[in-house]
C-alpha cells in the first residue's frame, strides 16, 4: 500500500471545505472523490476522472452496499404506500379524536399531556424523519394552538423527537446506512458493534430526556421562554414580523379520493418491517452460531451475526408486500396502481440513494488513500485513547453543523475515526457512538439541516426562530455529552 502521507487528508478536508462554502453537500463529496483519485492516479486528470467513475460502479460491487441502497430507495415506496392509502390519515384522525375526547374530560386542558404525546408520537415515528416531524407538526399544531402553546416549542418537540430516535431505534434507513460504513471499515460484526455503541450513544438520549423534563417541569430558558412569555401575556403564537414556514408547501402525496383512512394501513406495513427486520438479521446469522444454550440464546447470538443490509432490504420488500396485499384486499388500489407508486416513491428517494452511493465512494478513497491510518499517526503522540471520543464528537458536531447533513459526516468522520480508534486503543464501540452522536448534534442545530426545516415546515413556525429557541436546549445536551465522553473516555481506557 502506498504511503500518501499529508496527502491522503486533503479529499476529505476539500469535501468538507466545500460544503461548508457552498452548501452543496453532493457536489462537494463528488469533488472530494475526484480529488482522492486523482491523487491515487498519480495526478492523471484522465486516468483520475475514470478512476471516480470506476469507483461510483465498484460501490455496487460490494453487496452490502448494493442492499442498503436498494432498501433506502424502496423506503420511498413504503411512505408513498401508507400515505396513499389513507394510512397516515387515518393515524392523524385517531389521533385527533382522541385529543379531543381528552379535552371534553377535561384532562387535555393540561399542556403537559398534550405536549407528552406529541413527544411520544415523534418518537414512535423512527422509520423516518421526515415523516415524524411532518405528523407531529401537522397533528398537533392545531391543539397547541387551541391551548395558546407558542410555535416554536411545537418545532421544538418535532425536531428534537425525529432524529434523536431514529438513530436509537436504528431498524430503519439510519441503521443500514451505518451498518454499511462500518463494513467498508472492515467490521465483522456491524450490527452487533451498531447496537453496543447505543448504550454509549448519549446526546440523542439527553436530547428525549431534555425535552421531557421541559415539558414536565414546565421551566424553559434562553429565547424559549421568551416566547412562552409572549404566549402567555399577549396570546400571539408567533413573534411580531415573523414569516412562518407552512406546511402546505412541504410535497406530500395525498390519499385516495373517496377511501375510509385506516390507520391499521400505516401500523400493518411499519409493524411488518420491523418485526421482519429482526427475525432476518437472526435468520441471516443463524447457521454462523457455533455455540449456544438454548434456543434464546442462539436466538441472541444469531441476531448480533446476521447481515444487516440483508436483513433491511428483506424487511422492507416484505412490508410492501403485505401493504399490497392489505390494499388490494380493501379494494383501494389494483397492481397497475401499486406497481405506478412504487417508481414514484423509488424517484422520490432517489436523492438519499445517491448521498448513500457517495458517501460509501468517499469512505472507499479515505481507505485507499489510508486517511484514517495517517491522521490516526500524526495524533499518537498527543492525542490519548481517553480524549479521542469528545475530540470525535466535536469534530462530527463541526462537521454536520456547517453541512447541515448527519449522513454526510458519517461518511467523512467514520473512515477517519475508527482506524484513529485502533491505532490508539480507544474503546471501539465509544468512538462509534461519538461519531453518531456528534453527527445528530450538528445536524440538530444547524440551519441548513433539511429536519430542522421540515420540523419549522410542519409547526408552520419562523425557521430562524425555530433554530434560536431550540440551540440553548441543544448546546447543553452537547455539553453534557461531551463530558461524559471525557470521564468515560478516562475511566475505559
Amino acid at each position: 500500500m502506498n504511503d500518501f502521507g499529508v496527502l491522503s487528508v486533503l479529499p476529505p478536508l476539500l469535501a468538507i471545505i466545500l460544503a461548508l462554502r457552498t452548501r452543496q453537500v453532493y457536489i462537494s463529496l463528488v469533488v472530494g472523490i475526484w480529488l482522492g483519485w486523482l491523487i491515487i492516479s498519480d495526478w492523471n486528470p484522465v486516468q483520475g476522472t475514470l478512476a471516480t467513475l470506476e469507483g461510483f460502479v465498484d460501490v455496487f460491487k460490494n453487496p452490502g452496499n448494493t442492499r442498503t441502497i436498494m432498501f433506502s430507495a424502496l423506503v420511498g415506496a413504503l411512505l408513498i404506500f401508507i400515505q396513499y392509502s389513507g394510512g397516515v390519515r387515518g393515524f392523524i384522525v385517531g389521533i385527533d379524536k382522541m385529543l379531543y375526547s381528552m379535552e371534553k374530560k377535561k384532562i387535555g386542558k393540561s399542556r403537559v399531556v398534550v405536549e407528552l404525546l406529541a413527544l411520544v408520537i415523534g418518537v414512535l415515528l423512527f422509520i423516518e424523519t421526515s415523516i415524524s416531524s411532518l405528523t407531529v407538526g401537522t397533528l398537533f399544531r392545531p391543539v397547541f394552538d387551541r391551548l395558546k402553546i407558542p410555535r416554536e416549542k411545537l418545532a421544538y418537540i418535532a425536531d428534537s423527537s425525529s432524529a434523536p430516535s431514529s438513530i436509537l431505534i436504528p431498524f430503519n434507513a439510519w441503521g443500514a446506512f451505518i451498518m454499511g460504513l462500518l463494513l467498508t471499515q472492515g467490521i465483522e460484526a456491524p450490527f452487533r458493534t451498531m447496537i453496543s455503541a447505543m448504550a454509549y450513544n448519549f446526546y440523542p438520549m439527553l436530547t428525549i430526556l431534555m425535552v421531557f423534563l421541559v415539558i414536565v417541569t414546565r421551566k424553559d430558558f434562553g429565547p424559549m421562554a421568551r416566547a412562552e412569555r409572549r404566549t402567555r401575556e399577549t396570546g400571539k403564537l408567533l413573534n411580531d414580523g415573523s414569516r412562518p414556514m407552512v406546511s402546505e408547501e412541504v410535497t406530500s402525496y395525498e390519499m385516495k379520493e373517496g377511501i375510509r383512512p385506516r390507520a391499521v394501513n400505516m401500523v400493518i406495513p411499519l409493524l411488518t418491517m420491523v418485526v421482519m427486520m429482526i427475525f432476518f438479521l437472526a435468520y441471516t446469522g443463524w447457521e454462523d452460531v457455533e455455540e449456544s444454550n438454548g434456543f434464546l440464546d442462539h436466538f441472541t447470538s444469531a441476531l448480533g451475526r446476521g447481515s444487516g443490509s440483508s436483513a433491511v432490504l428483506y424487511a422492507v420488500t416484505s412490508s410492501i408486500l403485505v401493504a399490497m396485499i392489505l390494499y388490494r384486499a380493501q379494494g383501494i388500489m389494483k397492481v397497475r396502481k401499486m406497481i405506478s407508486l412504487i417508481l414514484k416513491g423509488i424517484s422520490e428517494l432517489m436523492p438519499l440513494a445517491l448521498l448513500m452511493m457517495l458517501a460509501f465512494s468517499i469512505s472507499h478513497v479515505c481507505n485507499t488513500l489510508g486517511t484514517g491510518l495517517y491522521v490516526a499517526g500524526i495524533t499518537e503522540g498527543w492525542l490519548s485513547p481517553a480524549l479521542l471520543p469528545a475530540v470525535v464528537f466535536v469534530l462530527s458536531s463541526f462537521i454536520a453543523f456547517s453541512t447541515g447533513t448527519s449522513w454526510g459526516t458519517f461518511a467523512i468522520m467514520i473512515s477517519i475515526a475508527l482506524p484513529m480508534a485502533e491505532i490508539h486503543g480507544a474503546n471501539l464501540f465509544l468512538v462509534v457512538a461519538a461519531t453518531m452522536g456528534g453527527g445528530v448534534f450538528g445536524d440538530h442545530c444547524s440551519p441548513i439541516s433539511d429536519t430542522t426545516m421540515i420540523s419549522s415546515m410542519a409547526s408552520a413556525s419562523d425557521h430562524i426562530d425555530h433554530v434560536r429557541t431550540q440551540l440553548p436546549y441543544a448546546l447543553v445536551t452537547g455539553t453534557i455529552t461531551v463530558l461524559i465522553y471525557l470521564l468515560l473516555g478516562f475511566a475505559i481506557n
